[in-house]
């Protein structure tokens, strides 16, 4: 129903639940307008009570993160920094109802040009703003999520440094006391919170496998033990002459004693094992200083693909969630396979290639006919 109050328009109706709403608008068509819209979100089972999206996104936010009992401790505090540093001094104050696709663009472009972050960055920020939002609408209290389809900035493709055999040897020759853990970094794909977490117990030196059960990592300058990445415990093949070594370097500790310790016995961090260790070891291996830590992990990648691993048990040995994780990172490192494909193909359909007719072919079929003519002239 709109009525007239005053040199206003009051549009009225009863919601789902029988209470009833109402809105003043200056202008009847624009009451009509809005008693329009409300019935059709009615009929189609889209409406939402208005009052439920008036909670400012500060409020909301801080509770939807306190209540994410799946998140990991190192996730939750990324989270909270993103939420305190990027998000908030914008979100904090503005109703959820209030939040546009119009206004979120903006925030985005103001992220990209003064907030210091990077493009992956920025798509984090967005990401965490995007989940706390489709919390809201799965709670019924916003009909859609603005942050749907927002255009972000391509995070740039990192080209990694990738050693061969004999730098990786080099590398370890070089690393002393780190000696074992680079080839074990190099040689299995783990990743440094994995490898630094393995316990004796974790390691079967009679079938050469490692289970990957737990991670060490860095929260907020404390060193917490949780699950892998993505929560995904795997099993990990070792080389032969890498679990002779790791059994001969493990001989006469407990089960449940860590494979790799500082030299006090406390856990390993990548940051003073860098800076004492691996830096110096780079450097005298020849390598470049673009080389990471982290690039062994991508250098097992590598060798396990040189030795024909294919992708899906790369993807396991890996531990990524998905084989289009693992074909993003490394499937550029598979340049064979299209042709070898190829072959197989042309084989299968029975037709001959080319290039062995060339080969069987006389010298004198490759001449043209007046060629020919001249030869049978001489």
């Amino acid at each position: 129903m709109i009525e007239r109050r005053g040199n206003s328009w009051r549009a009225r109706y009863r919601g789902p639940d029988g209470r009833e709403r109402n809105k003043t608008f200056q202008r009847k068509s624009d009451a009509e307008r809005w008693l329009t819209q409300q019935r059709s979100l009615m009929a189609q089972g889209d409406w939402t009570d208005p009052a439920l999206g008036r909670i400012t996104f500060g409020e909301y936010a801080e509770a939807w993160l306190e209540s994410r009992a799946d998140l990991k401790p190192k996730t939750r505090h990324q989270y909270q920094w993103l939420m305190r540093q990027q998000i908030m001094p914008t979100w904090r104050t503005v109703p959820l109802a209030k939040i546009t696709f119009a206004d979120l663009t903006q925030w985005v472009s103001r992220l990209s040009l003064s907030s210091g972050l990077g493009p992956s960055g920025i798509r984090q920020c967005v990401f965490v703003m995007s989940a706390a939002l489709d919390h809201a609408v799965r709670s019924e209290r916003i009909r859609s999520n603005p942050a749907r389809g927002l255009g972000l900035p391509r995070p740039k493709r990192r080209d990694y440094v990738y050693l061969t055999h004999a730098q990786v040897l080099a590398l370890a020759a070089e690393a002393g006391r780190g000696r074992l853990l680079v080839l074990l970094l190099a040689y299995t794909g783990l990743r440094w919170g994995e490898a630094t977490a393995l316990r004796v117990c974790d390691i079967d030196f009679d079938r050469r496998r490692v289970d990957v059960r737990g991670a060490f990592s860095d929260v907020g300058g404390r060193v917490v033990l949780g699950t892998p990445k993505s929560h995904q415990s795997r099993t990990v093949p070792l080389p032969r002459f890498l679990a002779a070594e790791i059994a001969a370097a493990v001989a006469g500790k407990h089960a449940d004693q860590l494979v790799f310790t500082m030299p006090g016995g406390g856990v390993m961090r990548m940051t003073n094992w860098r800076r004492s260790i691996f830096l110096s070891a780079r450097h005298r291996a020849g390598l470049s200083d673009r080389f990471r830590v982290h690039d062994l992990r991508h250098t097992a990648a590598s060798l396990m693909i040189q030795a024909g691993y294919p992708p899906k048990m790369l993807q396991e040995i890996m531990g990524h969630a998905s084989i289009t994780t693992t074909l993003d990172l490394y499937g550029h490192l598979y340049p064979g396979e299209m042709d070898r494909y190829a072959d197989r193909l042309n084989e299968a359909a029975g037709i001959s290639d080319p290039a062995d007719d060339a080969a069987k072919m006389r010298p004198d079929d490759y001449l043209d006919e007046d060629e020919g003519e001249r030869r049978e002239d001489d």
